[in-house]
């Protein structure tokens, strides 16, 4: 399957016990992709990993799956920081038929940068699907370097980075010495035309949940080499881009998918509902912008 460049990261819903509910997922996960997403990015930040266990997140894959069927990709995100474990979630999702998996730097430990590069090689030589990479150093506290991704991409199954790094130096170093066909995605919303006009493939979205068609239009703008309107397009969407992380993500954008009519409950704690004073700057920031999300 050719994976899409435009990647929503799935938010997960749960009912009014704090149980994940599969049928709203299902019913968001296809809701998302008719509005414009290529695939989805399941068990991710976004989906609140570090609080679903891996029998949920085993379920969740499945469900999903089946909900967006064979045209449209779903990368399950089944990495900690303990690789033992990673693997064996790893090889449990690709079970479930998903059709490929994210792989992030781990958390807390901080390896060198030799145990990452052999931490990731353990995963990908158990699976024969297609391994993302998923560099996020703002919440893992440790940068995957330049040229740790460049001799990963020489692995048989990894064939991509998200790159949440916000070092665009570093991102276009990837870039231009990998192969042709190792992808980079955008790892942010307010980074993807840059990453893009850099020789980039395209975004794992937090918007996408609300604005998918809106960004398949910045990309088909960058791709026909119309940069003065995509640019345009990119300053009309950077206000929603950085107001969804107004605070911690996913707390922004799950309220807006709650606005757009999904009953979604609660997130699980630490995670919390946004107080009043961030409802209101939500609230005055989405009377700008359509909502494709139907």
């Amino acid at each position: 399957m050719e994976i899409g460049r435009l990647l929503t990261a799935m938010i997960t819903p749960f009912d009014e016990n704090g149980e994940v509910n599969y049928e709203m997922s299902a019913k968001l996960a296809k809701a998302i992709i008719d509005s414009g997403s290529d695939g989805l990015v399941i068990g991710g930040t976004t989906g609140e990993a570090p609080t679903i266990s891996d029998e949920e997140k085993l379920k969740l894959f499945s469900v999903v799956k089946e909900s967006i069927g064979p045209d449209h990709a779903l990368i399950a995100g089944t990495t900690n920081n303990n690789t033992k474990e990673s693997v064996k979630l790893s090889k449990l999702a690709e079970s479930t038929e998903v059709d490929g998996l994210l792989l992030t730097v781990p958390s807390y430990n901080k390896p060198t940068q030799d145990g990452l590069y052999k931490h990731f090689k353990s995963i990908s030589e158990e699976v024969s699907i297609p391994c993302i990479l998923y560099n996020v150093p703002s919440r893992t506290s440790l940068n995957m370097t330049d040229e740790t991704t460049i001799k990963l991409s020489k692995l048989k199954n990894i064939v991509g980075i998200k790159e949440a790094s916000s070092d665009l130096d570093q991102i276009t170093k990837i870039i231009s010495n990998t192969s042709n066909d190792f992808k980079v995605w955008s790892g942010n919303d307010n980074e993807t035309l840059y990453i893009l006009s850099a020789g980039g493939y395209g975004i794992v979205s937090v918007a996408g949940h609300i604005v998918s068609s809106q960004i398949k239009q910045l990309i088909g703008h960058v791709l026909e080499g119309n940069i003065e309107v995509a640019g345009k397009e990119h300053q009309r969407l950077l206000e929603f881009f950085n107001i969804i992380f107004v605070v911690t993500n996913p707390i922004p954008i799950r309220y807006y998918v709650k606005k757009a009519g999904y009953d979604i409950g609660s997130p699980r704690l630490p995670m919390t509902e946004p107080d009043d004073q961030t409802k209101a700057i939500l609230d005055e920031t989405i009377k700008k912008y359509n909502i494709d999300l139907k």
